[in-house]
């Protein structure tokens, strides 16, 4: 069961945003200018959004390239409308700049005449299809194959070029989005502007002061930089809270991104950005950091972005002042650069009049007026033209999203569209003697590395390798890329070319799932995709991989020819037909969800669809032309996808022609082994190991027989029949009386089954036809323990299932290719007090056959995922291969922690607050390889009895219908199921002992640790840590935050002891006090105090043990590790001595609570966490009245409430244990002092095995 579908219908979804992400949430939430990392799985695909696979560039309906000139765009207009808006210097723009001229002019005290910027070119406008031109042309339907375009969108152009994109939205109601993207990012820096970017970024929005004016109103706001772009946002309510006027807000956000286009860039400001970028520089400087800085640089060489990460270099960010900032802003910062989208609860009209007012009055002339240093003018108007003038640079030519690069396009490109983007040699040598636009030469800044070179293995192949080792490196990972151009999507005939690359990618990542696990794995991680980047530019497909280091060439060679094998032989009449009912279903799912898609999932779609040219539609639209298109879709059409999409690989075979492009092929594996060690692996070898892989002759695929049921309806009848289920009354432990065994409750119906499992059902519709069952076994690591297990078995077996995944009659094969018939994503987790297996399902009928008239039903999502829970109970097959997969992973993870600057320091200081505690701390490799698979079935087995068990399921579905599967399915297990394998306590007598124990006693004084990574990067961690009480209030000694507080507040009325005496009291307390203690650390330890980019206060969130802990983890440079430490620990004090919980701190925390409460549930995972445990005699305090009750718990806290629930925290100076662990060189190292590194932005991972 270790395949998840998204793998299935979550391939070739429109491109992966991968950036900076900084901002600090007006929430009072700390994102504080955090690189967010998002895979290229991330993105969820959405025929919806038709960002299904290769998105498009700006054709005409012969697939001619449109943008290759401003006339050839101009023909295709309606004479009754003006395109001269599809350029940013266009002639609105000038009448505008004429306008204000002519304004200028009648004052007596300033110039007549303003300077051009120097920037300013005629460019294709950023609104791509959503222009106003392109959508009143799809609306009259003057292209009968064209995709119909989102009947409520709305866009525009200012007169000054600022172009917008309104999109109405009520989910959730009263709430809405706007973001401002500035179309420069690090690869429009000059040489002496490498970071500023993103500093720019950074000092725009954290010195608005109109963005301050959101605090409090439950907004969001962020902003984060990437190669292409920089986006700053504004999550808010459509009215301030009552509190505040209730004022509308949608002014108030545009005053905040209209105050980033006119930034002051004041000296304190740009010094606190400074340092806090400065700090994020080594922060983000992880392994997997670097890994993915040589993986983008080698893929990138021939163009900017090899030189160009956004976090810039040291040197250069030290060195700004005011002027270089104000500089790069006023050039880059100009109305016909920047596209404005709000999505959200808004009327379209009146939002048109909002932007009109706060952004019309900016012109690029005004910009170019405010340039300060002047000596760079000349330097940006050559970087514009040469931007302009190359008929190979996809920004001028595709769409002005995309960096201003070229390409090295590999096999399997469209050949006209690659025809479009050709210059001759020696247009390219003119060009490049002009302006060095890709960076080709040697620059002063450039990084000391070595030149990468291509092998032509035969005449007419081309591999570019690149090998990356390091110390810090555990595993063997391969990473093998194709570049293509993005192509358009936006007629029937691309939509179905779409879906054919859809199913073809679907069907080869489950073999490499399902078929590619044997007995004996040759790679742990395998992963194949094709996506479309905006940040790039082009379309990615890549094949990332992991492996044991002796057996990487073994690895190579199987990943390769399982790419090789759909490249020659295709995929089976089977795959075709159950992967086009997955995106059938799928496209079903999001229509019937309709408008109830969050704004936030609706804006990203809809900026991608932007950015890569593509047409927007509905759900609705969507659907129906997915469904017209599969239901004529042939084998022949999916196959000729999967040749394409693999022709980079099947290129390579001595018995193919020979082509013109060229693979990319990275390595990366730890430093150590020699020439002749199986783990060694240089360039030569890298490539020879390729090239031999490609001539390994494959076979077609043999077809897996996949039932379209587990369990017979005869079975049903027999189980029926031996073991009668009934309802039982649902018992609390919170005071809520018992819940009727024969009716339905709201917002819950919590009852128990007659063999003793809890269940508890919930209705959801805002994840329409979706549903999530977690299945809670409390025990967890907690039970080695308790009952005498194996240590670590709980996690090695957990492991196990997850890895296995037989029933009954059926295989592990059988079993998963059920799970992605049903579109069935399974997970199982072991915590320190839990073992918990997550599903996720349509609650439709799934595994369909056929189409229109002539489907076949098959059984929905929710009657599938029963049907595995009672397997999982009652008939799971425990394999040894599986347990060999578990031991491996968590070997390889333990031995990663060791190598891993924050894990090591965590486990350290976690380590010595538990005295060695194993329940706590990771399983080392002596635990691991000691653990059998009777230990690991002993384990788990001995959990999952009918009396331990609570299943909890919500989702868009008939809650009786759902209780009715559940009583045949579920209430059937007889009560005395793995009674074989309970245990009793060690202790205990009689019976099972159930109850969970404590955390371990801290010792006094705290004590202060320090440890030391070899690492050849500078960089630092620093941690305060200290007791806490569990998540709701049970402290490790059996005491509770309420008996606490109420014993400190001698005065306290009767209503102040009632409402302390809620159940929900401490849990709501300490939410809140988590929230004000993030946001004084920001203000104290980043903002006042300049040591850090990011101090994070967060608790261990225990439910059935005893107490807990809180964790602050600063980041910081080793300089500046020990002041930040103190820095942290001088806060804490402050906020329970000489800067107390203020009403204003508690009113800003109560609204984000709210917030996200409200926000979460809109999530059936939400729902199912709310009710696991709920009831369950190991914790007493969680119950019905913890979810009825939340909102007027969180209402009623006060400030005292806060200040004596933060004295149950252990804070006092010898309570505390610190620790600060810090990288040394290894021994030998001479580092590079004259050249400091240039990083590019953390979580750039292209998947795989970067973001796994």
């Amino acid at each position: 069961m270790k395949f998840h579908t998204s793998a299935a219908f979550v391939i070739a979804a429109s491109l992966l945003h991968i950036s900076s992400n900084d901002g600090y949430s007006s929430q009072g939430g700390v994102n504080a200018y955090s690189f967010t990392p998002q895979s290229r799985r991330d993105i969820r695909s959405s025929p919806a959004f038709v960002g299904l696979g290769p998105s498009r560039g700006t054709l005409n309906q012969n697939g001619k390239s449109l943008a290759k000139s401003s006339s050839l765009v101009m023909k295709e207009t309606n004479e009754k409308f003006s395109l001269s808006s599809l350029f940013g210097n266009s002639s609105k723009a000038k009448k505008a700049s004429n306008t204000q001229q002519s304004k200028v002019a009648t004052a007596p005290t300033t110039t007549a005449v303003m300077d051009p910027h120097p920037s300013v070119r005629d460019h294709i406008n950023p609104l791509n299809q959503m222009h106003p031109s392109k959508i009143k042309m799809a609306s009259s339907f003057s292209e009968p194959n064209s995709l119909p375009i989102h009947p409520n969108i709305r866009s525009g152009v200012l007169d000054n070029g600022l172009s917008y994109v309104i999109l109405p939205n009520k989910s959730p109601a009263g709430r809405f989005e706007a973001h401002l993207q500035v179309f420069s990012g690090s690869a429009d820096e000059l040489e002496p502007q490498q970071g500023i970017a993103h500093l720019t970024e950074h000092v725009a929005y954290m010195g608005s002061r109109k963005r301050e004016r959101l605090f409090g109103t439950g907004s969001q706001t962020n902003a984060y930089t990437d190669f292409h772009h920089t986006v700053f946002y504004a999550a808010c309510p459509t009215y301030t809270p009552r509190s505040n006027g209730n004022i509308p807000m949608l002014p108030m956000a545009l005053d905040a991104l209209c105050d980033v286009m006119e930034a002051r860039v004041e000296p304190s400001r740009l010094e606190k950005e400074r340092q806090a970028v400065l700090s994020e520089m080594t922060m983000v400087n992880t392994i997997e950091y670097r890994v993915e800085c040589q993986i983008l640089a080698t893929l990138h060489r021939e163009n900017r972005l090899a030189k160009r990460f956004p976090i810039g270099k040291e040197s250069l960010i030290r060195s700004w002042q005011t002027d270089d900032v104000k500089t790069w802003h006023r050039t880059h910062y100009r109305p016909d650069n920047v596209l404005l989208y709000i999505v959200g609860d808004v009327n379209p009209e009146e939002a048109e009049k909002i932007i009109e007012e706060k952004f019309g009055h900016i012109t690029a002339e005004k910009q170019a007026k405010e340039i300060k240093l002047q000596e760079l003018k000349p330097e940006a108007s050559k970087l514009a033209d040469a931007i302009v003038r190359g008929k190979d640079v996809i920004k001028a030519r595709q769409s002005w999203h995309y960096p201003p690069i070229k390409h090295e396009w590999s096999f399997g490109s469209n050949p006209e569209f690659v025809e479009s983007f050709k210059i001759s040699p020696e247009e390219e040598k003119s060009n490049r003697e002009i302006y060095d636009l890709q960076l080709q030469n040697s620059y002063d800044l450039d990084e000391s590395v070595e030149f990468l070179t291509t092998t032509e293995i035969v005449p007419g192949k081309k591999i570019r390798p690149h090998i990356f080792r390091h110390e810090l490196l555990q595993a063997f990972s391969f990473h093998l890329f194709a570049k293509r151009p993005v192509e358009p999507i936006n007629n029937i005939e691309s939509f179905r070319r779409s879906l054919a690359r859809r199913v073809a990618l679907a069907a080869l990542q489950i073999r490499l799932n399902v078929g590619g696990r044997s007995d004996d794995p040759a790679f742990t991680f395998v992963e194949f995709n094709q996506l479309d980047s905006a940040r790039e530019g082009c379309a990615i497909c890549s094949l990332d991989m992991t492996a044991e280091p002796h057996r990487w060439r073994e690895a190579v060679c199987k990943a390769i020819s399982e790419v090789r094998k759909l490249g020659v032989h295709g995929v089976t009449p089977s795959e075709m037909e159950r992967y086009a009912s997955a995106l059938m279903t799928d496209a079903e799912q999001l229509a019937a969800q309709g408008d109830r898609i969050s704004n936030g999932d609706q804006l990203s779609y809809l900026m991608e669809t932007i950015a890569n040219g593509h047409t927007f539609m509905s759900p609705e639209q969507s659907y129906e032309i997915t469904r017209k298109a599969l239901s004529t879709l042939t084998l022949e059409e999916v196959n000729e996808a999967a040749k394409k999409l693999c022709a980079h690989v099947t290129c390579i075979n001595e018995n193919e022609p020979a082509n013109d492009g060229v693979v990319i092929v990275t390595a990366c594996s730890p430093k150590g082994p020699e020439p002749g060690d199986a783990a060694y692996c240089d360039e030569e070898s890298l490539v020879k190991t390729v090239y031999e892989a490609c001539q390994i002759e494959v076979e077609p695929e043999e077809d897996v027989p996949v039932p379209h049921t587990l369990i017979t309806e005869d079975d049903l009848k027999k189980f029926m029949e031996e073991y009668p289920p009934s309802w039982e009354s649902g018992k609390f432990t919170d005071g809520t009386p018992d819940t009727p065994a024969d009716k339905l409750t709201r917002p819950f119906t919590l009852r128990r089954l007659s063999n003793g499992i809890r269940v508890g059902v919930g209705s959801n519709p805002a994840e329409s036809q979706r549903g999530h069952l977690r299945i809670t076994a409390p025990g967890g690591r907690d039970a080695e323990k308790r009952l005498g297990l194996k240590l670590g078995s709980m996690a090695v077996g957990s492991r196990t299932m997850q890895e296995g995944g037989a029933f009954g009659p059926w295989t592990r094969e059988q079993v998963e290719l059920f799970c992605v018939d049903h579109l069935l994503m399974v997970e199982i987790n072991c915590s320190e007090e839990a073992l918990m297996i997550d599903f996720v399902f349509p609650t439709t009928n799934v595994g369909n056959v056929g189409f229109g008239d002539d489907i076949q039903l098959g059984i929905t999502g929710t009657e599938a995922v029963l049907q595995i829970v009672r397997e999982i109970i009652v008939g799971f097959h425990w394999e040894e291969d599986a347990l060999g997969r578990s031991k491996q992973s968590y070997r390889s993870a333990h031995e990663s922690l060791q190598k891993n600057l924050e894990g090591k320091s965590t486990e350290t200081i976690m380590e010595t607050m538990t005295n060695s505690d194993k329940r706590f701390l990771s399983v080392d490799v002596a635990t691991v390889n000691s653990i059998t698979l009777e230990d690991a079935k002993t384990a788990i087995m001995s959990q999952l009895y009918p009396e331990n068990i609570e299943i909890s399921a919500a989702g868009d579905f008939d809650v009786q219908g759902v209780l009715d599967m559940i009583l045949k399915y579920i209430g059937t297990i007889p009560t005395n199921a793995n009674s074989e394998y309970r245990l009793k306590a060690k202790d205990a007598e009689d019976s099972v002992d159930k109850q969970f124990g404590s955390i371990p006693t801290l010792e006094k004084p705290g004590k202060f640790l320090e440890l030391e990574l070899t690492d050849s990067d500078p960089r630092a961690v620093a941690y305060v840590a200290g007791a806490a009480p569990n998540m709701w209030g049970t402290l490790a000694d059996g005491s509770t935050v309420a008996e606490r507080v109420m014993a400190a507040d001698k005065g306290q009325s009767d209503y102040d002891r009632r409402r302390r005496s809620h159940p929900l009291f401490a849990n709501v307390a300490l939410s809140l006090l988590s929230e004000i203690i993030n946001r004084r650390l920001f203000s104290n330890v980043r903002e006042r105090k300049q040591l850090t980019y990011d101090a994070n206060f967060s608790l261990t969130g225990f439910e059935r043990l005893k107490g807990g802990w809180f964790l602050v983890t600063v980041t910081a440079s080793k300089e500046k590790a020990q002041a930040a430490l103190e820095a942290c620990k001088e806060t804490l004090e402050a906020l329970r001595k000489s800067s107390k919980v203020t009403a204003d701190n508690l009113e800003s925390a109560k609204r984000v609570v709210l917030n996200r409460h409200d926000g979460e549930l809109r999530s059936s995972s939400y729902w199912t966490a709310l009710m696991s445990g709920i009831q369950e005699e190991s914790i007493p305090l969680k119950g019905p009245l913890s979810v009825t009750d939340f909102n007027a718990v969180v209402e009623a806290i006060t400030v005292k409430d806060l200040q004596l629930t933060l004295e149950c925290l252990g804070l006092e100076d010898d309570e505390l244990y610190t620790a600060i662990g810090r990288t040394v060189a290894p021994e030998g190292y001479v580092p590079d002092n004259e050249i400091v590194k240039a990083s590019p932005m953390a979580g750039m991972g292209r998947g795989g095995a970067l973001t796994g």
